[in-house]
C-alpha cells in the first residue's frame, strides 16, 4: 500500500500555514487525473486527505499549492501564485512531501 502525505511550514511566520489549499494528482496517458484535494489544518497538514492514504499506485505525481491565496489571506504580498511539486512514486510505502513556504521563497524534500 502506499501513502502520500504532506505538511506546509511557513517559515517567515515559524509556524505551520493553516488554509493552504493543495491538489494531489496522478500522471495518466490524457493527462493529470485528480486524486485527492484538502486544505491544510492548524498544524499545517492535510487531515482530510483520506484518498491519499490508498494512492492508485506506481507512476508521476503532483501536488500543487494554492500559496497565494494563503497569503493574500494574510494581507501579505507574495511571488509565487502557486507551488507544484513533481514526483515519483516506484514502490509500496510512505511518502510525505513536506514544503517549506515564505512570500518570496519555497523549498521541498522527501520526507519520512
Amino acid at each position: 500500500m502506499t501513502r502520500i502525505t504532506t505538511h506546509v511550514l511557513d517559515t517567515s511566520r515559524g509556524r505551520p500555514a493553516e488554509g493552504v489549499k493543495a491538489t494531489l494528482c496522478r500522471m495518466q496517458v490524457d493527462g493529470w487525473e485528480i486524486v485527492a484535494k484538502g486544505q491544510t489544518n492548524a498544524d499545517g497538514r492535510i487531515g482530510d486527505w483520506s484518498a491519499a492514504e490508498a494512492v492508485p499506485g506506481n507512476g508521476i505525481y503532483i501536488i500543487r499549492f494554492e500559496t497565494k491565496d494563503y497569503f493574500d489571506k494574510l494581507g501579505v504580498s507574495s511571488f509565487y501564485p502557486f507551488v507544484e511539486v513533481y514526483f515519483e512514486v516506484a514502490e509500496d510505502g510512505h511518502y510525505h512531501i513536506p514544503l517549506l513556504l515564505s512570500p518570496y521563497g519555497y523549498t521541498t524534500y522527501k520526507g519520512s
